[in-house]
């Protein structure tokens, strides 16, 4: 007589996510999860298109957008009671396997946690333990039963301290094309076909796109003076970006060349012959694109001068530390003038050399970041769960 086979319960994940890119990763792990294991459960706290992915989510994606050292502390003894309030609930009911995707200050506390009473826990996204805090990779050696980096240079970090990790890529450079076409973007987008265009993104929280409004405003009449014919798009990633936005405008004297356009990130800086944006990921999608850049960054004071003293990098752009080299032009705090960035972006425009030189670097970065990461990341995701 045939012993019954034994039922197996539908998988449980566990997923906290911080800030957009997070959603976005979190998205399509679920997806890649749920083409494996159609009906398994998903919750944690994920952003719009982790619910459309089919995800569970317990608090707004909205409620860990804190950006820098100093403005977290406002916000401290509310992330702390969600932190305690998500180790109950899942201690309580234990997943299969749960993931913090970035958001490193909650999540490795998190995770640390939940690992010590029994869950098997991934970190996606490596917090920049190469570049400042190294001590923390022995926190996270406590924290994670495996890192999933985007990046081969992270992986190769972690293999160093024995901290197992897996490269998965980054789904971004799975999504993006190796060509985009800018007159089929400027199309879509109904901007002027044959002009010079300057794509502005000047970031997705108030307080970054405060600190740079103005001096993005003023960037552009710098270029309008000196380049006669022209034109500019503003991608304005929510209303509040947006307010503060027109707020500046509305202090600049005189008419600017510039359309407005709500969301369309992507396609407006594919609508582009160049870019200037706040540091982040944006200049990742900037650099899958094959668009020539400037890139600033503004921090709080108090956070920039203690940056200063932690921080040991050649460069903060994405696309320079991926070379390797000073690939873009780079500006922070103080240097991020209207003069510079201004002048940076005609010599985007204008130096053809320089811009096939970043175009070529462009092309050889998305073949290596081309991995199919959302793929990767669901098997190491199922592989630390053993199903």
């Amino acid at each position: 007589m045939q012993k019954a086979s034994k039922i197996q319960a539908p998988l449980r994940v566990g997923i906290v996510a911080g800030e957009m890119s997070g959603d976005l990763l979190g998205a399509g792990l679920i997806r890649a999860i749920r083409a494996r294991h159609p009906d398994a459960l998903i919750e944690g706290i994920g952003g719009e298109q982790m619910i459309a992915a089919g995800f569970r989510t317990l608090y707004p994606l909205e409620s860990l957008s804190v950006m820098g050292l100093f403005e977290v502390l406002a916000h401290l003894p509310r992330l702390l009671r969600m932190r305690r309030d998500l180790v109950r609930y899942f201690t309580a009911d234990p997943p299969d396997v749960f993931v913090g995707i970035d958001a490193p200050d909650f999540n490795l506390g998190l995770e640390r946690r939940l690992r010590a009473a029994g869950i098997p826990t991934l970190h996606y996204v490596s917090p920049s333990v190469w570049a400042w805090r190294k001590g923390r990779i022995k926190t996270i050696a406590r924290s994670v039963d495996r890192m999933l980096t985007l990046f081969p240079f992270e992986a190769a970090f972690y293999r160093e301290h024995a901290v197992p990790v897996t490269c998965v890529g980054h789904p971004l450079a799975d999504m993006i094309p190796a060509y985009v076409d800018p007159v089929a973007a400027r199309a879509a987008l109904h901007l002027p076909g044959e002009s010079p265009l300057i794509a502005l993104l000047p970031g997705s929280r108030a307080g970054e796109v405060a600190r740079l409004a103005d001096v993005f405003v003023a960037t552009m009449d710098w270029c309008a003076h000196r380049r006669p014919g022209i034109q500019f798009a503003v991608a304005l990633a929510n209303r509040s970006v947006r307010e503060i936005f027109v707020r500046a405008l509305s202090r600049h004297a005189g008419d600017l060349p510039v359309r407005l356009i709500d969301g369309r990130a992507r396609e407006v800086m594919a609508a582009a012959d160049a870019v200037l944006l706040a540091s982040g990921t944006a200049t990742l999608e900037a650099m899958l694109l094959k668009r020539p850049m400037v890139v600033a960054y503004r921090l709080a004071t108090p956070t920039y001068w203690l940056a200063r003293r932690l921080v040991r990098l050649p460069h903060f752009a994405l696309p320079n530390l991926l070379a390797g080299q000073a690939l873009v032009p780079e500006f922070i705090q103080d240097a991020v003038t209207p003069d510079a960035m201004g002048a940076a972006l005609l010599r985007c425009l204008d130096d053809m050399a320089t811009r096939e030189a970043q175009v070529g670097t462009f092309d050889a970065i998305h073949d290596q970041l081309r991995r199919d990461a959302d793929g990767n990341a669901a098997l190491a995701v199922l592989e630390v769960a053993k199903r």
